[in-house]
C-alpha cells in the first residue's frame, strides 16, 4: 500500500512539475473566469502547510547521512514521505499563486520576488526528491540542497509578507529605535510631515507599486490624487462627499472598509486629521502647517503629530482628560484633539448639521476644563444651546459662524473669563447686539463679523470703541477686488415630483440675484429670469442657474433636473443582475426620489447608481389599479472618459399581466458627440396612453465599434 501511494505521488508530482511550466511558460495569456478565482485565494490558506512540512523534511535530509540514523528504516520513510508530500503540496501552492496574480491589485518587483522564489521552492523540493535516490547523491548534496531550500522559503515567506501586510512588516516593532525624530512646528509641511507618515502606516501595504490593492497607489502625492479602480480618493473640501473617508468610516466588518479587518485601524485622531486635510482643499500638499490660520482645524489636528513651537506654546492650570473619556466620546459627528503634543488643551468639532442636538454638547461635560477651543459653525445652533457652551470655563476660542445665535446668546458667552476669539460670521448679530454685550467680554481680542448686518461703517465705530479687539470683516464689497461667486445651490428636499413643486434656490452670500432658464440656455444678468422663490415647477423641467452681484465675477452655470413622476408602481422586478459595482437598492432605486450625481464610482454617489453592461437593463412594474401610462423615462449618467453611455434604446412593453405584454414604443437616442463633458441626461419615450396593470422597461446598453456593450448607469425612472 506504502508503495502504490509513493507511486502515485511521484506521479503527480511529475504532472505537477509539466503543469507548473506550462502555466509560467503561457502566464501572460491566461485569463481566469470568476468561478476559478477562490481557488487562488485559497493560496494564504494552503501555503504554510508545505512551508511546515518542507522545512521538517529538509531538516530530515541534512542529517540523512549520519551513521545513527542512515540505516533507520523509519527515519528513511519518514524523510521521503515528508519530501514527496511537501513538494506536492508546494506545487499546489504554486498554482493558486499563479492564479492569485492574475488578479487586479498585484504587481511590482515584490510579486516577482515572491513569486519565483515560490516557484524555485518547488522545482528544487521536486529535484531533490527525484534525484536523492541516485547512487551519486551524497551527504554534501544532501546538506547543500537542504539549506538552499530553506533559506529560499524564508525569503519567498519575507516577500509574502511584504505583500500581505506591507513592506517593512517585519521591522516596524523596531522602528522605535531609528525613527526620525518629531519636526519641529515651525517646520512641518502638512502631506510630508503629518499625512504621508499616517498613509505609510495605516495604508500603503496594500496601497503600493508592489500590491496595487483596486489599482490605487498611496505613496506619492501625483498616485493620490490620481485614485484607484473606485475613483478619486478625495474631492478637496468636501470630506463628507470623500472615498478615503467613506471607506474608513464603514463599519468593520463590511469588506470595503479600510484598513481591512484584521490589520491596524486609523485611530480617532488620525480619522481626524485626514478629514481636517480634505476639507483644507487648496492646502492638501504645498502648504506649511505654520502657515494655516492660527485656528484651523488642519492647524490644530497637526498639532498632535508635532512638537509644538516653542514661543507659542500656552502654560494650563488645569491636568489632562482621562484617555478613554476622550476616545469614548469621539464620533463620527464630534472630534476631540489636543491642541498640541503632551498638551492638557483640546479643541473639539462637531459636524453634520442634520445630526445635531446640545446632547452633544451635554456629552462634553467630563471635559469641561479641558476644552479650549469649540467649533460649532453651521450648525442649527439657538440661544439656549450657548447655556451649555458657558460650562467650559477655560474655553479661548468659540466659533458660531452661520449658526441662529442672537444678542441673547452673546448674553451667555460673557461667563466665560478666558475668551478670546468668537467667529459670528453669517449670523444675525446686528450693531446694537453687539455693542451692548462686547463690554462683558473682557478677555476678547478678536471677533469675525463678516456677512452680518453690521455695515463697515458700524465695524469702524466699534473698532474705535474696542481697541483691544481685532474685528475681521472679511471680503470688503468695493468692487475694486472682484471675486467670482460660487455655484448657486438647490434646497428642494427632493428633484423628483408627483404633480408639482416650488422652484427653490439660494446662495450662501448675501444680495446675490440668481437668474435661470428652463429651455436649455444659457442664463443672463438682463434677460433670463429672477429667481424670486415664486415658481412653480408642474412637469419635467432643466434648469440652469447663475449667480450674480455686483462687484463680482458671476458663477459658473449650475445644472439642475426636476423630474416629474406622476405614476408610481405598487412593486417592481429587475429581470436581469445589475453589474457588482452599481447595484444601489436593486428595483427599488428607480422610484425612490432620489437623483445621483456625477462620481458613479464614489460609493457615497454610487448608492443611487444601477448599472449593466452586459445583460439589459430590464425592469417589470405591477399596479394594483391600472394605471393610464402615455411616458416613459430615464435619468442616467453620460461620462466618457470613464466609459459610462446613454441607452442604445429604449423599449416600453404593457398589458394586463407579464405574459400578456405588447410593445407600446421604442426609442433609440442619438449617439452623444465625442469629447463631450461629464453630465446628467434623461431620455423620455411617450405614446398614446395605455391602461395598463403590468409594465416592462427595457434599456439596452449602448455598442462600440467593435460591437462590445458600454457601461449604462440609471439612477430615476418616471412614470407619466
Amino acid at each position: 500500500m506504502k508503495i502504490k501511494l509513493s507511486v502515485l505521488g511521484t506521479q503527480l508530482l511529475m504532472v505537477l512539475n509539466i503543469f507548473i511550466a506550462f502555466l509560467l511558460l503561457f502566464e501572460n495569456k491566461l485569463v481566469i473566469p470568476a468561478w476559478l478565482q477562490p481557488v487562488g485565494r485559497m493560496h494564504p490558506l494552503l501555503l504554510h502547510f508545505p512551508i511546515v512540512i518542507l522545512m521538517m523534511a529538509m531538516f530530515l535530509e541534512f542529517f540523512r547521512y549520519r551513521k545513527d540514523v542512515a540505516g533507520n528504516s523509519f527515519y528513511r520513510q519518514s524523510s521521503h514521505y515528508l519530501l514527496l508530500t511537501g513538494a506536492i503540496l508546494a506545487g499546489i501552492t504554486v498554482i493558486m499563486g499563479l492564479l492569485l496574480s492574475r488578479e487586479e491589485g498585484y504587481a511590482g518587483g515584490t510579486l516577482l520576488w515572491h513569486k519565483w522564489t515560490g516557484v524555485l521552492i518547488f522545482f528544487i523540493s521536486s529535484l531533490i526528491y527525484f534525484i536523492r535516490n541516485t547512487q551519486w547523491y551524497s551527504a554534501p548534496a544532501a546538506k547543500a540542497g537542504a539549506i538552499v531550500t530553506v533559506l529560499v522559503v524564508i525569503i519567498s515567506g519575507h516577500y509574502g509578507a511584504s505583500l500581505t501586510h506591507g513592506e517593512n512588516f517585519i521591522t516596524d516593532p523596531l522602528a522605535v529605535y531609528y525613527q526620525r525624530p518629531p519636526v519641529p512646528f515651525d517646520q512641518a509641511l502638512v502631506f510630508d510631515d503629518i499625512i504621508k507618515p499616517v498613509l505609510e502606516k495605516k495604508c500603503t501595504g496594500c496601497h503600493n507599486a508592489d500590491k496595487l490593492k483596486g489599482e490605487l497607489m498611496l505613496t506619492d502625492s501625483a498616485s493620490i490624487v490620481k485614485g484607484g479602480k473606485s475613483g478619486k480618493l478625495f474631492i478637496p473640501g468636501d470630506p463628507d462627499m470623500s472615498l478615503l473617508l467613506q471607506r474608513v468610516h464603514l463599519p468593520l466588518e463590511d469588506k470595503k472598509h479600510m484598513p481591512p479587518a484584521g490589520k491596524a485601524q486609523l485611530t480617532d485622531p488620525e480619522i481626524a486629521l485626514l478629514t481636517a486635510w480634505i476639507k483644507s482643499g487648496t492646502t492638501l500638499f504645498a502648504a506649511k502647517v505654520s502657515e494655516l490660520p492660527e485656528h484651523d482645524s488642519l492647524r490644530m489636528a497637526s498639532a498632535g503629530f508635532l512638537q509644538p513651537a516653542q514661543a507659542a506654546e500656552e502654560k494650563y492650570d488645569f491636568s489632562a482628560a482621562d484617555e478613554k473619556t476622550i476616545e469614548a466620546l469621539n464620533t463620527d459627528y464630534r472630534t476631540i484633539l489636543p491642541l498640541a503634543k503632551e498638551s492638557p488643551a483640546l479643541a473639539v468639532n462637531i459636524y453634520n448639521r442634520e445630526a445635531w442636538t446640545n446632547k452633544q454638547l451635554e456629552e462634553l461635560s467630563p471635559l469641561k476644563k479641558q476644552v479650549v477651543a469649540l467649533n460649532l459653525n453651521k450648525l442649527p445652533v439657538k440661544d439656549a444651546d450657548l447655556k451649555l457652551v458657558s460650562q467650559f470655563e477655560n474655553l479661548r476660542h468659540v466659533y458660531l459662524n452661520f449658526t441662529d445665535i442672537s444678542a441673547g446668546g452673546l448674553k451667555e458667552l460673557s461667563a466665560l473669563p478666558h475668551l478670546q476669539t468668537l467667529a459670528v460670521s453669517g449670523t444675525k448679530i446686528n450693531y446694537n447686539d453687539l455693542k451692548a454685550q462686547l463690554p462683558a467680554l473682557k478677555s476678547l481680542k478678536s471677533i469675525a463679523i463678516w456677512n452680518t448686518p453690521i455695515t463697515p461703517g458700524e465695524a469702524q465705530d466699534l473698532q474705535k470703541a474696542n481697541t483691544g479687539i481685532t474685528f475681521i470683516e472679511g471680503f470688503k464689497d468695493d468692487g475694486t477686488n472682484p471675486l467670482k461667486l460660487n455655484l448657486p445651490e438647490v434646497k428642494n428636499s427632493s428633484m423628483v415630483f408627483s404633480q408639482s413643486t416650488p422652484l427653490q434656490l439660494s446662495h450662501p452670500i448675501k444680495g446675490v440675484d440668481i437668474r435661470f432658464t428652463t429651455d436649455g440656455s444659457e442664463p443672463d444678468s438682463t434677460t433670463s429670469f429672477l429667481f424670486d422663490g415664486k415658481t412653480e415647477l408642474t412637469k419635467n423641467t432643466y434648469v440652469k442657474a447663475r449667480a450674480y452681484k455686483e462687484g463680482w465675477y458671476s458663477s459658473d452655470v449650475a445644472e439642475f433636473y426636476f423630474l416629474k413622476c406622476s405614476i408610481k408602481p405598487d412593486s417592481t422586478r429587475l429581470l436581469y443582475k445589475l453589474n457588482s459595482v452599481h447595484q444601489a437598492e436593486g428595483a427599488k432605486s428607480y422610484f425612490d426620489n432620489k437623483l445621483g450625481v456625477i462620481g458613479a464610482n464614489n460609493p457615497a454617489w454610487a448608492n443611487n447608481w444601477t448599472g449593466v453592461r452586459h445583460t439589459d437593463m430590464a425592469l417589470v412594474c405591477y399596479f394594483n389599479d391600472p394605471a393610464p401610462v402615455s411616458s416613459v423615462g430615464l435619468h442616467y449618467m453620460l461620462e466618457e472618459v470613464t466609459g459610462i453611455y446613454p441607452p442604445g434604446s429604449l423599449q416600453v412593453w404593457g398589458g394586463e399581466n407579464e405574459n400578456q405584454l405588447r410593445l407600446l414604443a421604442t426609442l433609440h437616442p442619438p449617439k452623444p458627440p465625442k469629447g463631450g463633458k461629464a453630465s446628467l441626461e434623461t431620455v423620455e419615450v411617450s405614446f398614446k396612453p395605455q391602461k395598463v396593470s403590468c409594465l416592462k422597461i427595457v434599456a439596452v446598453p449602448q455598442t462600440n465599434d467593435k460591437g462590445d456593450r458600454r457601461l449604462l448607469l440609471v439612477d430615476e425612472m418616471y412614470l407619466n
